[in-house]
């Protein structure tokens, strides 16, 4: 048996109309006949053209305020029944239901509607239950049924349809099939995660249907893909394609950018998901220069996110480096222009977009699923430890370390003074390793640390780092506490006039 179809007949029932005019003026001119409901038999009419009601087909109206209108034997009966039963066939003559070749029917929008912030009367009325069952039927039923269940798709349609004069291909109608049952698994997901938002069920569904391959992942042997609204939350102006790893440190840098997005001009450098350079200032120049003073062997090849508009004297400086991607609010016509200078540049307008309030990563044979960390360490979070308290300057650059800490691979160390990383010792597996690393470094770039804060993502076992600290002329700490042996730093600071304030809260990151 032949597996070209001809279409002879149509179900069309849509919620958006947008596109939808070429499509049915086509079946039209092909002969093809058409049946419809409600507004969407109206929108056809309105064309002058023939269409059947589907309740001259069932002999039922659409009830129940619209709730029930396509759920009848004689609608899923034409879309189920099989051309090549012989049965089926004589069932379809005995009960008069009309064979359905190509069903176009989309869904209520249902995320739309509970993004809106609706009433929830409004999004219970917003759930499918007619148009999904239409789809599951026609996509199930592809051997014979084109399943179109996306506007998106219309072009695509009316091309196939054109060009084959009214045929579709076996090849064609399963591969809508996989898009309708991707439309309808998506569907499903949204509703139950908007019922099970309080996590009454330990379950985890997620459902990305925004998809984009990637050059390669971490590395050229290894195939990447990006899932997700890219597009909404950047606005890219210059560039070349963004990598996988690019978008890791994208993700780093937004991440540590909220947390100062309220302050005054503040700009970081990352490399490899950790920042190896930020600063807040009184112009977004200087706040530039004296991050990139932090570390500017790593900056090169570096992302760089800023809180505020990119001006003129800061993109000439930035211009001087050679960065993989540039992000900011906005950018002076004139910075823009010198931004592009180079030809691979990546430059990022960020929108104003929500983020994940969750962290997803696999683990061994499962998923890891968690909170994100939203918590940022403020004044009213300090309790002072220790006799000796900090001074307001050194408070300031206290919550500075922290607010960067949290964002740094774990163990880690940051040093920090007069609002400017000096250094930061990340990923290691002591936190004295990560001190005398973050030491070490912060002197090979000739800071002096005399007067400089320490932030700990976690509480000190032992007074060896307070020690080295204190040694090395730093005069304030800031960790969350909770060791048993707590005292014993607490004592060390007392003695040696270093003043510690203790959070409560740790910001591992691993």
């Amino acid at each position: 048996m032949s597996t070209t179809k001809k279409a002879t007949s149509a179900l069309i029932s849509v919620f958006h109309k947008d596109g939808l005019e070429p499509l049915v003026k086509k079946f039209n001119e092909l002969g093809i006949t058409i049946y419809s409901t409600g507004g969407t038999e109206k929108f056809i009419k309105e064309l002058g053209i023939n269409v059947i009601p589907v309740e001259d087909v069932t002999s039922y109206p659409s009830i129940l305020g619209g709730r029930v209108k396509t759920l009848h034997p004689k609608v899923f009966g034409g879309i189920l029944n099989r051309q090549d039963n012989e049965n089926d066939q004589a069932q379809l003559a005995e009960f008069e239901i009309p064979q359905l070749d190509i069903v176009i029917v989309d869904l209520y929008p249902f995320e739309k509607t509970v993004a809106s912030g609706a009433l929830e009367q409004d999004i219970i009325e917003k759930i499918d239950i007619g148009g999904i069952s239409l789809i599951r039927a026609a996509a199930k039923n592809f051997k014979d049924v084109l399943c179109v269940s996306s506007m998106e798709d219309y072009n695509e349609v009316l091309d196939i349809i054109t060009t084959g004069n009214g045929t579709t291909t076996l090849e064609d109608r399963k591969r809508f099939a996989a898009k309708s049952f991707n439309v309808s698994s998506h569907y499903d997901t949204a509703i139950f995660n908007y019922f099970n938002k309080e996590q009454q069920e330990t379950v985890f569904k997620i459902s990305e249907t925004n998809g984009k391959a990637l050059r390669y992942g971490e590395n050229p042997h290894q195939k990447g893909f990006f899932f997700g609204d890219f597009e909404a939350m950047f606005n890219k102006l210059h560039g070349k394609e963004l990598s996988y790893n690019n978008l890791l440190d994208v993700d780093a840098a937004v991440n540590l950018m909220n947390e100062f997005k309220n302050d005054e001009p503040t700009f970081a450098i990352l490399k490899h998901n950790n920042a190896c350079g930020l600063s807040s200032r009184a112009t977004l120049h200087q706040a530039y220069v004296d991050a990139l003073a932090g570390d500017p062997v790593s900056a090169f090849g570096g992302v760089l996110i800023s809180n505020k508009e990119i001006d003129l004297a800061t993109a000439e400086e930035i211009h001087k480096l050679f960065c993989e991607v540039v992000i900011a609010p906005s950018y002076a016509t004139d910075a823009l222009e010198v931004l592009k200078g180079k030809k691979n540049r990546i430059i990022l307008v960020q929108n104003d977009v929500a983020l994940p309030e969750t962290s997803v990563r696999t683990c061994l044979n499962g998923i890891l699923v968690q909170d994100k960390d939203h918590k940022t360490d403020t004044v009213a979070d300090l309790t002072n430890a220790t006799e000796t308290k900090p001074t307001a300057e050194e408070i300031e650059d206290l919550i500075f370390a922290s607010k960067l800490c949290k964002h740094t691979k774990s163990n880690t160390i940051v040093l920090a003074k007069g609002k400017q990383l000096c250094a930061s010792g990340t990923g290691q597996t002591s936190r004295v390793d990560a001190l005398n690393q973050a030491i070490h470094k912060a002197k090979s770039f000739n800071f002096d640390l005399n007067g400089a804060v320490l932030a700990s993502d976690a509480f000190f076992p032992f007074p060896d780092c307070v020690e080295i600290a204190g040694n090395n002329g730093i005069t304030s700490v800031i960790q969350p506490g909770g060791s048993i042996k707590d005292q014993l730093s607490v004592d060390y600071c007392n003695e040696n006039k270093i003043s510690m304030v203790m959070t409560g809260t740790r910001h591992f990151k691993h």
